[in-house]
C-alpha cells in the first residue's frame, strides 16, 4: 500500500472507536486500488507516500478496507499523488488498457468514460491502435495526443467518489452501477 496520511495520535473524527487514540495510517492499495486503514507496530517510522508492504514483515497491523469518505483531508490531497505513482510503477499493464478497451454498448465506448476523451479523441485512440499497439505511456501521448496517467487518475478518482454509472476500474459500492472489471481483465492478461 501507499501511505496516504499518518496520524501518530490517532483520528478522534473516525467513526472506529479504536483509531481515536491509537496511530493509524491511511493508504491505497498498489493493484486494485483499495483504500485502507491499519495500525502501525510500535517504535515503527511510517512517512507519506511511502510504500509499505502488507505481507510478512510488515509495518503495519490489522489492516481494513475503508471508503473514499472515511479518508482525512490529507490522505484525500495525497490520493492523486499515490495513484500516480502506482500507473507510472505498473506502466505496462495501464498501458495495455488503451489496447483493449472495446464499447459499453452500440453508442458509449469505454475510453470515452476517461474524462477529457470525446468522440473525436476516441476516434483517434482506435485509429493509432489498429495500425500499432501503443508500448508507453509516452506513446500515448506521441500517438493520441492525451496525458494518459492524468485522464485514468481523475477516472479512479470520479469512482472513489462514487455516483458513477459505469465503472470502468473500481469495483462499485451502489448496486445499480455497472461494474466493467477492467484492473481483472488487465491483470489476467498481463500477468
Amino acid at each position: 500500500m501507499i501511505v496516504l496520511d499518518y496520524m501518530e495520535l490517532g483520528n478522534p473524527s473516525d467513526r472506529h472507536y479504536e483509531h481515536r487514540n491509537q496511530p493509524l495510517v491511511q493508504g491505497v492499495g498498489t493493484k486494485y486500488f483499495t483504500l485502507l486503514e491499519a495500525n502501525p507496530l510500535p517504535a515503527v517510522r511510517i512517512d507519506i507516500l511511502e510504500k509499505v508492504e502488507l505481507g510478512y514483515p510488515s509495518k503495519v497491523k490489522r489492516i481494513i478496507q475503508v471508503h473514499y469518505d472515511d479518508l482525512t483531508s490529507m490522505a484525500k490531497a495525497n490520493l492523486p499523488e499515490a495513484l500516480k505513482m502506482i500507473l507510472n510503477e505498473n506502466e505496462k499493464i495501464f498501458v495495455e488498457f488503451f489496447n483493449i478497451a472495446d464499447p459499453v454498448n452500440i453508442r458509449l465506448h469505454a475510453l470515452e468514460l476517461l474524462p477529457g476523451i470525446g468522440k473525436k479523441t476516441m476516434r483517434l485512440i482506435l485509429d493509432e491502435r489498429a495500425t500499432r499497439r501503443f508500448e508507453s505511456f509516452e506513446d500515448i501521448r506521441q500517438r493520441a495526443k492525451i496525458e494518459p496517467v492524468k485522464v485514468i487518475v481523475e477516472r479512479l478518482l470520479k469512482e472513489f467518489m462514487g455516483g458513477e454509472k459505469y465503472y470502468v476500474f473500481l469495483k462499485p459500492r451502489e448496486r445499480d452501477a455497472i461494474y466493467l472489471g477492467y484492473l481483472e481483465r488487465l491483470y489476467g492478461e498481463i500477468l
